[in-house]
C-alpha cells in the first residue's frame, strides 16, 4: 500500500493547505459580490466549517448578481423606452399630497417611474372578489390582454381563465402570458397547446435547465402578479392563479387582497409587463412599439395619484425596501403592517421599533403559520424586540394570511406582490402600487380592523419552551436567504 509522501503529518499538512487555499479562493469571490458585511462573513464561515456542502448551497443560493442577465434586462429596457414615448407618461397633474412629496420623488428616482394617476382605484379581497373582476376586464377587452404571474396552476381557476384567453385569442385579441417557470412549473405544454393554436404568446421566466443557466434560477424569480387589459385597466397585488386562493374551489383558501386599477398609471404596469416580456421573449421592441397607441393608450389625468413601484436584482437601489423604509419613517400616526413572510433586515427591523419608541401605531400582522415553518419561526424570533419598542404583533388564526399590505398615516397606501423579507426586497422581482389619499387607505383601514378580528395579540411576557426559543433563534440565522 502506498504512503503519502511525509506519512500521515504529510498528509495532514497537505490537507490544511488545500483546505487554506480553498477558503481563500472563495473568500475572494464571495467579497467580491460586495453585499453586507454580517452576510458575507456568515457565508464565508458557512463554507469554511462545511467545505462541500456550503459550496454547493452558496453556488445555488448565494447572492451572486445577475450580471450578463441585468446587461440583458438593461439592453431590453433601452431598447423598449426608445421605441416607444415613455416621456410621454408623465404627468404634472399628478402630485402626491404635500406631506408626501419627498417619498414620491423617492419612489421616482429609484424605480425610474413617474408618478401618475388613477380615476379608479378598487379594494378586491379575496380570491372569488378578484378573480370575478379580472375576468370581467378580459371579457371587455378588445386589443390586448397581459398577464404576468408568480404561479399560475392547471387547477379549477388556472383551466377556466386559459379557456378565457383561448377565447380572447381566437377572436383576435392579443393575449400574451408570462409565468415564472419555478412557480408555475406544473403547467406544461399539454395546458398551453391550447393557447398557443389559438394565437397567444407565452414565456416562461427564467427557465429551470441543468447547466450553466441554472444557477442564478433558484433565488432570481419573477415575483410579480400583473394582468393588463387594454392599456387602461390593469391589476396587481398578492393574488395567484390557483385554486389555493380560492374560497368558491376550497373553504381553506389563503386570505389576501388585490387591486384593480383605471387610468394612466395602469400605463406604467404595462411597461413593467412589457420589459419583463421583452427580456423573457426577445421580442423585438419595434414590434411592440407598432401598437404604441393601443398598448400605453393616451388617459385624462384621474384625482387618485398613484405609484408604481418594481424592484429585482437588476436594480442596485432596491426601490420598492428603500420606499417601505422610508414611508415608516415619514409616519406620524400609525404604520399598520400585514405580511405572510415577515423576515425583516436591519433597515426594516429599525424603522417600525423607531416609529413605536417615538409613539406611532405601528402593528404588524402575520399569520399564526405560514405554508414555510422556518420563516414562521425566524419571524417569531422577532417578536420580543418589537413588542418591546412598543410595537403590536399580533398572529393571523384563520388560515394563512398572503396579503402584503401597508398603511400609514390616513394618506399613503401601499398594496403589491412583495413581502417584508429579504427574498423579496432583494433577490425576486416585484411590483407594487402606492396610493397617496384616502380613496385606498380608507378601505384598506376598515379590512386591516377587520383582520384583527380573526387574530391574537403576541403576549409581552410569552413563555416559550427552551427548545422552541433555540429553533426559532437558529432559523434567524437563515434571514439573509429566507
Amino acid at each position: 500500500m502506498r504512503q503519502f509522501p511525509g506519512g500521515h503529518d504529510g498528509f495532514v499538512t497537505a490537507l490544511s493547505a488545500a483546505w487554506g487555499v480553498y477558503i481563500a479562493v472563495l473568500a475572494v469571490w464571495i467579497i467580491l459580490e460586495k453585499r453586507a458585511p454580517v452576510s458575507t462573513l456568515s457565508w464565508i464561515l458557512s463554507m469554511a466549517l462545511l467545505p462541500i456542502l456550503g459550496y454547493v448551497v452558496y453556488y445555488f443560493l448565494g447572492p451572486q448578481r445577475l450580471k450578463k442577465h441585468r446587461l440583458k434586462r438593461l439592453r431590453s429596457q433601452a431598447a423598449l423606452h426608445g421605441e416607444t414615448d415613455f416621456a410621454g407618461l408623465r404627468e404634472r397633474a399628478s402630485d402626491a399630497p404635500q406631506s408626501l412629496r419627498q417619498l414620491a420623488q423617492l419612489g421616482t428616482a429609484a424605480c425610474d417611474l413617474p408618478i401618475a394617476t388613477a380615476t379608479q382605484v378598487d379594494l378586491l379581497v379575496d380570491g372569488a372578489q378578484a378573480f370575478d373582476a379580472i375576468f370581467e376586464a378580459i371579457r371587455a377587452a378588445r386589443h390586448h390582454v397581459h398577464l404576468e404571474y408568480y404561479i399560475f396552476e392547471p387547477d379549477r381557476i388556472g383551466t377556466a381563465l386559459r379557456d378565457l384567453l383561448v377565447e380572447k385569442a381566437r377572436a383576435g385579441v392579443q393575449v400574451r402570458l408570462l409565468v415564472d417557470a419555478l412557480g408555475s412549473k406544473r403547467i406544461g405544454q399539454r395546458f398551453l397547446a391550447p393557447l398557443t393554436e389559438a394565437g397567444a404568446q407565452v414565456g416562461l421566466f427564467h427557465q429551470s435547465r441543468i447547466g450553466r443557466r441554472w444557477r442564478p434560477v433558484i433565488n432570481f424569480r419573477t415575483h410579480r402578479k400583473i394582468v393588463v387589459c387594454d392599456g387602461v385597466v390593469g391589476f396587481t397585488g398578492g393574488i395567484n392563479i390557483t385554486d389555493e386562493e380560492d374560497q368558491r374551489t376550497r373553504p381553506d383558501a389563503y386570505h389576501d387582497v388585490h387591486l384593480r386599477i383605471v387610468g394612466s398609471a395602469v400605463r406604467l404596469l404595462q411597461m413593467t409587463f412589457l420589459e419583463d416580456w421583452v427580456y423573457t421573449t426577445e421580442e423585438r421592441p419595434r414590434d411592440i412599439a407598432q401598437h404604441h397607441a393601443q398598448l400605453l393608450p393616451p388617459t385624462e389625468p384621474g384625482s387618485h395619484p398613484v405609484q408604481i413601484l418594481t424592484s429585482g436584482p437588476d436594480n442596485p437601489r432596491e426601490g420598492i425596501h428603500r420606499m417601505v423604509v422610508a414611508g415608516i419613517n415619514a409616519a406620524t400616526e400609525r404604520v399598520w403592517l400585514t405580511t405572510p413572510y415577515f423576515v425583516p433586515g436591519e433597515p426594516g427591523l429599525m424603522a417600525l421599533t423607531s416609529a413605536a419608541l417615538r409613539g406611532v401605531d405601528v402593528q404588524v400582522l402575520v399569520p399564526r403559520r405560514s405554508d414555510s415553518a422556518i420563516v414562521s419561526a425566524a419571524a417569531r424570533s422577532y417578536f420580543d424586540e418589537l413588542i418591546a419598542a412598543g410595537v403590536k404583533v399580533w398572529e393571523y388564526r384563520a388560515g394563512m394570511l398572503h396579503s402584503k399590505t401597508l398603511l400609514i398615516d390616513d394618506n399613503c397606501a401601499f398594496i403589491g406582490t412583495a413581502n417584508f423579507d429579504n427574498r423579496s426586497f432583494r433577490l425576486n422581482f416585484e411590483v407594487c402600487a402606492v396610493v397617496y389619499g384616502p380613496v385606498l387607505a380608507e378601505p384598506l383601514a376598515r379590512q386591516f380592523t377587520a383582520d384583527l378580528l380573526a387574530a391574537k395579540p403576541v403576549a409581552a411576557m410569552r413563555r416559550l419552551p427552551f427548545l422552541r426559543k433555540l429553533g426559532d433563534a437558529t432559523a434567524r440565522l437563515f434571514s439573509p436567504v429566507l
